[in-house]
């Protein structure tokens, strides 16, 4: 494309210092923080309004100008990355950050795109409620990608993933027309629910502006345990345990293998490591409660009371205070980054039927071991949703481009063992660029001709987040 010409009129509709041309201005938007895609683009655009975001893809739908919408910049499958050919122009929504409205009667927030995941839980706070998407990247991942890629974290055992969040969007379509759906109704049956087809949508389908999100009562009483256990399988039964006793009372509910908790311990500031002993694997269990009266702190006692006599816990630790609460949290949400100095990491987002857990993890980490002698498998996540995030560091002192070079043999292994039973090979992070060759292997003929009718209906001309999922 020509650049100068597209640059001056981007210039016109949102100001030139939100036209971004220049290589060192550009380069934050470029780079997906695990370095696997490195893109080009002839210019980054910065809309601060809605309306502007609709005048700058009327022009480029006018023009054929292909547009990839980034927030963040905290996707884990490149979606949001421009193609190396530079011809995709990023449209950042960084600067859509404003809180449109809190209603704390009603238990609904309206922000748009850009604010920041952990400005809106703030937000959610200062009017006494709970905003529950929890995420290790909630500083600076945006909640127009959360929304986007259908984000899951650390809260869908008790709250759902994102799509269970949205009441309504605001969004731009390809054409640059805008549809207003931002309701706040809880039921509304009045046909097709348009909302859904872009949560999840990667992108694809329209840029969300913005959107109305649910709230819901901020916890009164909140207890956590860092819990050590000999394997999975005593994790799952401990699950079992608590789910029985705890009900809708058990909020979180996390697995972590003893390394990386390790390397959390090595590389994570202010990580510290909550038991005395050290435990083949981890679980950090949550309970909380929207009663002041509700006895949480027995509850828990009495879980893991029960635990103990089963022979199902080594050992735990309570946390003391809220402090302590969000330290046991901290190596939790730290344990995707830590991977990263130890080398070449191959990852896996994938579900599986939460029974089967401890079966797939046996498999799967004998696989890679074999497949890669001294491999450090490090698999953890929501055991109570089924979602393991199955990374596999290289091994100590190995070549880090010849351990990654093995990335796709790694991922058959391991996607096999997941379709074995009846999984999925991307839970919460999406297709986007990395998993799209995958998606046809996931879905079937109808399923995959049926996305296409929609993405042709929405974009016809193709130039919305090219490319990705599909």
């Amino acid at each position: 494309m020509e650049r100068s010409p597209h640059a001056a009129r981007f210039a016109e509709l949102i100001g030139a210092a939100n036209v971004l041309t220049n290589p060192d201005d550009q380069a934050p938007y470029l780079r997906e923080w695990r370095d696997l895609y490195q893109g080009v683009t002839p210019v980054v655009l910065r809309p601060g309004t809605t309306q502007e975001v609709a005048q700058v893809m009327t022009y480029a739908y006018e023009n054929d100008l292909k547009i990839v919408p980034q927030g963040g910049n905290t996707g884990l499958v490149g979606g949001q990355i421009p193609q190396e050919t530079g011809e995709e122009i990023v449209l950042s929504l960084s600067r859509l950050n404003r809180i449109r409205d809190v209603d704390p009667v009603g238990f609904t927030i309206t922000a748009e795109a850009g604010v920041v995941l952990e400005a809106l839980q703030n937000e959610a706070e200062k009017a006494e409620r709970l905003f529950p998407l929890s995420l290790g990247a909630q500083g600076s991942c945006q909640i127009g990608g959360n929304i986007s890629t259908n984000a899951g974290g650390t809260a869908v055992l008790a709250y759902g993933n994102t799509r269970d969040l949205v009441l309504g969007l605001e969004v731009v379509l390809p054409n640059g027309e805008i549809w207003n759906g931002l309701r706040t109704l809880r039921k509304d049956n009045t046909g097709y629910d348009l909302k859904q087809l872009f949560i999840g949508g990667e992108g694809t389908l329209g840029i969300i502006t913005a959107a109305s999100l649910k709230l819901f009562p901020k916890p009164r009483k909140l207890e956590a345990a860092f819990v050590g256990l000999p394997d999975p399988h005593a994790a799952l039964k401990l699950f079992t345990l608590a789910k029985a006793e705890a009900g809708p009372v058990l909020t979180g509910f996390e697995i972590m293998p003893r390394v990386g908790v390790e390397f959390c311990l090595k590389h994570l500031e202010g990580a510290r490591d909550p038991l005395e002993g050290s435990h083949p694997w981890y679980v950090l269990m949550e309970l909380s409660s929207g009663s002041d009266a509700f006895p949480v702190r027995d509850l828990m006692e009495s879980v893991l009371g029960n635990a103990f006599e089963d022979g199902l816990v080594e050992d735990a630790a309570f946390a003391q205070n809220l402090s302590q609460v969000q330290d046991f949290w901290h190596i939790r949400h730290g344990m995707s980054e830590v991977q990263k100095p130890e080398g070449g990491s191959i990852k896996h987002d994938v579900s599986v039927p939460v029974a089967s857990i401890p079966e797939f993890l046996d498999k799967a980490m004998a696989a890679v071991e074999a497949f890669v002698p001294g491999s450090r498998p490090v698999p953890f996540g929501h055991i109570g949703d089924g979602n393991i995030h199955f990374n596999v560091s290289q091994p100590v002192g190995a070549d880090k481009d010849a351990y990654l070079a093995k990335w796709d043999e790694m991922n058959t292994i391991v996607h096999d063992i997941v379709g074995d039973f009846g999984g999925s090979i991307s839970a919460e992070h999406g297709i986007g660029r990395l998993k799209k060759d995958l998606l046809r292997q996931a879905k079937s003929e109808i399923e995959l001709d049926l996305m296409q009718r929609i993405k042709t209906a929405f974009d016809p001309k193709g130039l919305l987040s090219p490319g990705r999922v599909l």
